[in-house]
Order: structure tokens, then C-alpha cells, then sequence
């Protein structure tokens, strides 16, 4: 993959919108420019069963007009049954030798770290990129860890500078210049875009 495709990486699930259609969000999203999205459907009130996968076929096929890759979260029997163009995984997921041996070579495998021992095991296991985060203060997951700021992606970016590198956590219109300072190559966002009043807008100022 190239690291471009990680500038605007959003992430998005049905549960991350409200009062607005998810599928429009994407789509403005999309003809605003994002260069990677991950579909997230996770937490309370989640889509299940045929719910949860006509929906992720709905937002894989509007990248596919877009010749955005579309990434799953965590289920890698869906991204294989959707032939999706990668997965993310977190750490609490399935191994990473797993993932990469079930999804191939020539799939993007993406993988959440938080230490330089993670950092080393996604070298190893050759990952296409690493997320790292919480940079900030997050209300997007449930679960988040305290943010981290700045300190160890800048020392992921020096320890490994050919590995690609998407920030996440709390990232916004003003504040994501700091993790592209400290070595990221894009950032990750869910509620910036989820919850803009001008969606296009914000992710032109994202991509400037």
C-alpha cells in the first residue's frame, strides 16, 4: 500500500451517526476526498447478522466507485466473504500471522500498537501499516485507552521510518497537524467527519 492512502482514513459505523444516514455521510465523505475508509460496526446498537452485512456491502461498494480501499474492523470472515481490500486488527484480535496467512499477500493488514514491543511484532509480521493512538482524548470508543499524545509515535516513526504510520484518538480540524509533525503519515478520524455540520469542508481541511 502506499502511505498516502493513510492522509484521511475514516472510520465509520452505523452507530457513530446520528440523526443522519450513514451511507450519506460515506458518500459526501468519499467525493470530499478521504483515501481510506474502515468500516466499524461495533458497540451498543450495532447492526447483526444480514443487517451488518448488506450495510458493509453498501459502504464497499460506494469506495469502489471511489477507488478508496475499504477496510474491516476486526472480522475477518467478512472481509474474506466480501473480498474487502483489507482488515485492522487490535491487539485483543486475532494474532497477526493468523490474519496475515488467512487473508494473503496481496491484502492490506493494518494493526493497532501501543509499545515498541508491538511496534517490533507488526515488523515482523510484516504489517502494511500500524495504528497508533489514542492521541488524544477519544468518545468514539468505549474502551479507549488514556491518550497517549505524541511520544511514542514519534519514536515509532524514527525506529521503523519505512513502516506507514496513521494516528488516531481524539484527531481534529485543529488539532491533527501535531501526530503529521511527530511522523505520522495520515490520520484517522470517526466523530470529526461523523458529526461535521459541512462534511466535504472538513475533509478538505484535513487533506491541506
Amino acid at each position: 500500500m502506499k502511505r498516502e492512502q493513510l492522509r484521511v482514513y475514516f472510520i465509520m459505523g452505523s452507530t457513530h451517526v446520528k440523526l443522519r444516514e450513514p451511507l450519506s455521510i460515506l458518500e459526501q465523505a468519499l467525493d470530499a476526498g478521504i483515501t481510506m475508509f474502515q468500516f466499524r460496526e461495533k458497540g451498543s446498537g450495532a447492526l447483526k447478522g444480514q443487517a451488518y452485512e448488506s450495510f458493509a456491502r453498501e459502504c464497499q461498494q460506494r469506495c469502489r466507485s471511489y477507488g478508496v480501499p475499504f477496510i474491516v474492523n476486526d472480522d475477518i470472515d467478512l472481509a474474506l466473504k466480501l473480498d474487502a481490500d483489507g482488515v485492522h486488527v487490535g491487539q485483543e484480535d486475532a494474532a497477526l500471522p493468523e490474519v496475515r496467512q488467512k487473508m494473503g499477500s496481496d491484502k492490506i493488514v493494518g494493526v493497532s500498537v501501543h509499545s515498541m514491543h508491538e511496534l517490533e511484532e507488526a515488523i515482523s509480521y510484516q504489517a502494511d501499516y500500524v495504528g497508533i493512538g489514542p492521541i488524544f482524548a477519544t468518545k468514539s470508543k468505549d474502551d479507549a485507552k488514556k491518550p497517549a499524545g505524541t511520544v511514542f509515535l514519534r519514536q515509532a516513526a524514527e525506529r521503523a521510518p519505512d513502516l506507514p504510520i496513521v494516528a488516531i484518538g481524539g484527531i481534529t480540524e485543529h488539532n491533527f497537524q501535531e501526530p503529521l509533525e511527530a511522523g505520522a503519515d495520515g490520520v484517522a478520524v470517526i466523530s470529526a467527519i461523523c458529526e461535521s455540520g459541512d462534511v466535504a469542508e472538513t475533509v478538505r481541511r484535513f487533506k491541506r
